[in-house]
This record gives structure tokens, sequence and C-alpha cells, in this order.
């Protein structure tokens, strides 16, 4: 059995009476009933899953769930306990440099949790995702870790940890999103570096999608499993879940809004380059007509044949008249017209 890292603690009272204590020791502190106690399996493999699963009666598609790869989040319940998955989110600047121009800068952290009920078992795949910050919103309000609701109590801190980190990623997308916009309007910009931002950008912001969308549902499963429950009548919880469930419908909402946002992007992108290309070869064509004037006269009077002013001065000061004359009405013609 391998195992990268465990921890465990127990409370009783809103009061922690224990921590670090060994895995063999987690099914005596749940048959506790005056205990509320929580697991932290980093990176665990399935012998140990399993193992556990055997002690705590834990469903076996869940144990899979938990393991496997790829899994979307969701919220499940089974008899005895419910399933949760989620995936924390943020920008790794410290891979940036690394990186090539159209490599996503998303980083994702799945994390799952067994809710018992009297306490949560955490699963990750891997150590990106601090705990810690979560065990501080926990005891943040030791009112809230009591038998009965205090799984949930759990389970709403690991979420709006998860939730706050996903609302940090939507808002580093937004303004870089932002700063493109603006980039848009440059003369200077490079066309070919706003495409690979572009495309960076929309790439990293379906790989956000594909975690933020599906919090809703998360939410609302367990807001309704709340519901049927005969047992947790918590009115605190029933405030803090509403609120987690207006986060995570706000990031849902922002973050299809963005999408909208990087299609304006590129489709103005494309617009801008259309409307330079025809500012270009109006010019061209302005300057063409401009040349083709002296070229026509030059020609002409160059001709083998007699024509008024040959063999004098006259003939070059007409032509020269001619030439000046007719490039520079075409010229005050294209500026007005603002072709050149």
């Amino acid at each position: 059995m391998t195992l990268n890292l465990v921890r465990t603690r127990v409370w009783r009272d809103g009061e922690c009476v224990g921590k670090d204590f060994p895995l063999a020791d987690v099914s005596e502190k749940v048959r506790d009933e005056n205990a509320l106690v929580w697991v932290d399996l980093c990176d665990p493999d399935h012998e140990c899953l399993t193992e556990l699963a055997n002690e705590l009666l834990l469903d076996p598609n869940a144990i899979e769930d938990a393991v496997a790869r790829g899994e979307r989040p969701k919220a499940t319940r089974y008899a005895g306990h419910a399933f949760v998955t989620a995936y924390a989110t943020w920008f790794d600047a410290d891979d940036v440099s690394t990186l090539g121009v159209l490599d996503s800068r998303l980083r994702l952290s799945r994390v799952s949790a067994f809710v018992l009920s009297n306490g949560i078992i955490t699963v990750r795949r891997d150590d990106r995702f601090d705990m810690s910050q979560v065990v501080e919103r926990w005891e943040e309000d030791p009112a809230l870790l009591t038998p009965g609701s205090g799984a949930l109590a759990l389970l709403h801190g690991l979420l709006d940890a998860v939730v706050d980190g996903q609302f940090e990623t939507i808002e580093t997308i937004d303004d870089a999103i932002e700063a493109l916009e603006e980039g848009l309007f440059d003369e200077s910009a490079r066309t070919k570096e706003i495409q690979q931002r572009t495309y960076r950008l929309r790439k990293e912001l379906v790989q956000l999608r594909r975690v933020v969308l599906p919090m809703r549902e998360v939410v609302g499963a367990v807001i309704r499993g709340r519901a049927e429950s005969e047992h947790d009548r918590s009115p605190v919880l029933d405030s803090l879940y509403t609120d987690l469930y207006d986060h995570v419908t706000r990031a849902a909402e922002w973050t299809e809004s963005l999408r909208d946002m990087v299609v304006t992007v590129f489709e103005t992108n494309l617009s801008l380059q259309d409307a330079r290309l025809n500012t270009v070869m109006k010019k061209l064509t302005g300057w063409a007509a401009i040349i083709a004037v002296p070229t026509a006269v030059t020609g002409w009077f160059g001709q083998n044949v007699l024509f008024p002013g040959v063999g004098q001065v006259s003939g070059t000061v007409v032509s020269t008249v001619v030439i000046v004359t007719s490039a520079s009405l075409l010229y005050v013609l294209f500026r007005r017209r603002d072709w050149l």
C-alpha cells in the first residue's frame, strides 16, 4: 500500500481534540457519534482507498470515481454517504517562462470528498491544492463543527475555498481579455501576437468552463440533499449554502460572458485586419493612379513622332506642367476621400 500524505483531525463540540492520528484509527473515531472526523488523503493508491472503504462501508463506485482520471465535477448520494468532486483552479506564474506561446497557463487540481454523517474524507490527486486554507475556514466558526451538521459544514468550507479560487482565475482571464481588447486598436501591435494571445485565452477559458459550469449542479445537489435530510436543520448552513450557490451561479455567468468576449475579440481582430487591408489597397491604388499619369505623359512625349514643342524648351515645360498638375489634382482628390 502506497500513501504519500495523510492528515487527520477530530473535533468535539467545536474543539479540536486530536490530530494526525493513524489511519487505522479512523473507523473507531467515526463510530463515535459525538465526534467530527476529517481525513485527508493525498495521492492514495486504489488499495489504500479500498481498505478504507471496507472499514467505513464506502460505495465501490465512489472509490473508482475518486481515483479515475478525467472525472467531471459532480455530487452523488450513496447509501450512508455522499460523494462530491470539484476542481481547484489557478494560474501558475512559475511555469510561464517555460511555456510556449500557445500553451495553457491554467492549472487544475481535483479534490474529492466522501461526506459521512459525522465526518468527511478528502482525496486529492496531488498536493498543489493547499488544504491548510480550508482548515482555517473551518476553524473560523467552531460552533458549526458539531456532529449532525458538522460534516456538511466541512464540505461547505471545502467548496467555498474551491469556488473562491475559481473566482480569482476568472478575474485573471477577464483582465487578460481587457488588455487584449486595448491592444486591438494599437497601430504598433503585431497581428500574429494578438492571434496567439487570443487563441491561448480561448484554450484556457474552455478548460475553465468545463470545471466551473458543473459546480452549480454540484452545490444544487448538496442543497437538495440537505432539504431531504431529517437530521440537518441548521439555519446557519442554510444561509451559507445559499450564498455559495449564488457564488457558483455568478462564476458560471461570468465565465459565459468571458466566452462571448473572446469570440468578440477574435471577430474584431479579423474585421480590423480586413479594414487595414482595405486601407492599404486604397493607398496602393491611389499611388498607382498618380504614377500612371506622368508615365502616360512621358510615354506620349517620348514617342518618335512630331508634336508641338519637339526639340524645344517649351515642349519640356509643357510636359512638366501637365505631369505636375495632373498628379497634384489626383493627390488632392484622393486625400479628400481619405484614400491616402
